[in-house]
């Protein structure tokens, strides 16, 4: 695979002209393209001298269900509250079996076109093997959970032992190390009693997998657990031994310093979706902490949530944002630059999810997960002198050319190759038609 190549290595190399080789699924040589090709004349070559080449983006926060059939349909002007109630609770509770698989196939396509090769799901509510099929349709990389909760008198609530067995299940359906594995997955907030987000925990750490859940990306959950506990959300569940290095915290947002030091001395990661706080007015902009936790070497990754909050499901968007946010709250252009924002969307996302020895970077050994963007857009129109710089300041998802996953091609020549996109046209109009006229009146 010939282009400008960012590593993402320690070194932060990039190396202009270069060459990636895969064998398999696997990376087996980097270097300049006269290198590689000169001791392997034969093999077959992709990309070009003036393409670059990334290692695949992680988005660490993605409601595969839902949401994608309603896609942008949710009033922008509706709190929260009314947007669950109103939209998502009768949404979910009319999704079948097929709807699920739509949906994840939905997103997955969206996703990978933009150059994102693993995704974390936020949860499905009732069919996540269909979930696991529709994004093994695609052929992206990614984990899966179904939410659980056990607080009683909610739609969808359960037993706290049932919701822990359903998790367990899931986990031996699909083990860690797949392509697509099974993660423990809560809605959190404050649907979970302390033995659940106990028993969560404790299931994820023994059997090697990740916890994830939402926390506090409003005022809210704070609000909850001072009242039930007397602590915040992140200092009690640390308090109760939940915290840990396989857990990854969705949001985060408003946080207190002994929120912000239990994150940190716990090694407990987070996942900041800044273009859904700011489409539904969260306040992250005044009281987010993300940035704190990036300079205090905390392990942040970037997600894009909900087609409804995040909306769009593009990393690169999303790690602009983020850093040009953080920029301009510290008033300081040398506190985080462009290739702080690549490493957010790369090898930082990579190290959150626990998948660091794996993916994030491309190098001799890690998975051929690999994005080559196009350079013939006019916003490539003249070539930087730091591909980086151009790729993030002036380019966004839609540059995304041709993506590999363990060196399987999935998008070439920016269409997906494994699902037909104009094939499921119809049907995805056709629920989104029937699902509107669920909503009550």
């Amino acid at each position: 695979m010939r282009g400008d190549v960012i590593t993402m290595n320690e070194a932060h190399d990039v190396i202009a002209d270069g060459a990636v080789a895969v064998s398999g699924s696997v990376i087996t040589a980097v270097g300049p393209f006269a290198t590689l090709h000169a001791a392997h004349p034969s093999w077959p070559e992709m990309g070009g001298a003036h393409d670059i080449v990334t290692p695949g983006y992680v988005n660490a926060h993605q409601h595969l269900t839902g949401d994608r059939l309603v896609n942008s349909c949710i009033p922008d002007t509706i709190d929260s509250q009314d947007a669950i109630h109103q939209w998502a609770v009768p949404v979910h509770s009319a999704h079948t079996g097929d709807d699920d698989e739509l949906s994840a196939t939905l997103a997955a396509i969206n996703a990978v076109s933009n150059g994102i090769t693993c995704i974390i799901e936020a949860g499905t509510v009732a069919h996540p093997d269909r979930v696991a099929k529709g994004l093994g349709r695609v052929g992206v990389r990614g984990t899966l959970g179904q939410w659980g909760w056990d607080v009683e008198g909610l739609p969808f609530a359960a037993a706290t032992d049932e919701v822990i067995d359903r998790a367990r299940q899931l986990i031996d359906r699909y083990p860690a190390g797949g392509l697509v594995e099974a993660w423990v997955t809560l809605v959190g907030h404050d649907l979970m009693s302390d033995e659940l987000a106990v028993g969560a925990s404790e299931l994820a750490r023994s059997r090697g997998v990740g916890f994830t859940f939402h926390m506090s990306p409003h005022r809210g959950d704070a609000n909850t657990y001072l009242h039930r506990t007397g602590h915040r959300p992140l200092v009690h569940l640390d308090q109760l031994g939940v915290l840990g290095r396989h857990v990854l915290i969705a949001h985060g947002v408003h946080l207190d310093d002994d929120e912000v030091q239990a994150v940190l001395t716990s090694n407990t990661a987070v996942v900041s979706c800044p273009w859904a706080y700011l489409r539904l007015a969260q306040g992250f902009v005044g009281a987010n902490r993300h940035d704190e936790l990036l300079r205090r070497n905390g392990r942040l990754a970037l997600g894009c949530d909900a087609e409804n909050a995040g909306d769009a499901i593009d990393i690169l968007r999303a790690a602009t944002l983020f850093v040009g946010l953080a920029r301009d709250r510290a008033e300081d252009p040398t506190s985080f630059s462009a290739h702080d924002a690549l490493a957010m969307a790369t090898i930082g996302g990579a190290r959150a999810i626990g998948k660091g020895e794996l993916i994030g970077s491309i190098e001799v050994g890690k998975q051929a997960d690999l994005v080559v963007h196009g350079t013939g857009g006019p916003q490539f129109v003249p070539r930087s002198i730091d591909p980086v710089r151009q790729l993030v300041w002036g380019s966004d998802g839609r540059s995304v050319r041709d993506v590999w996953v363990a060196g399987q091609a999935v998008v070439r020549d920016r269409a997906c190759v494994t699902v037909d996109l104009d094939g499921l046209r119809d049907e995805a109009q056709s629920r989104r038609n029937f699902f509107l006229a669920q909503r009550p009146s």
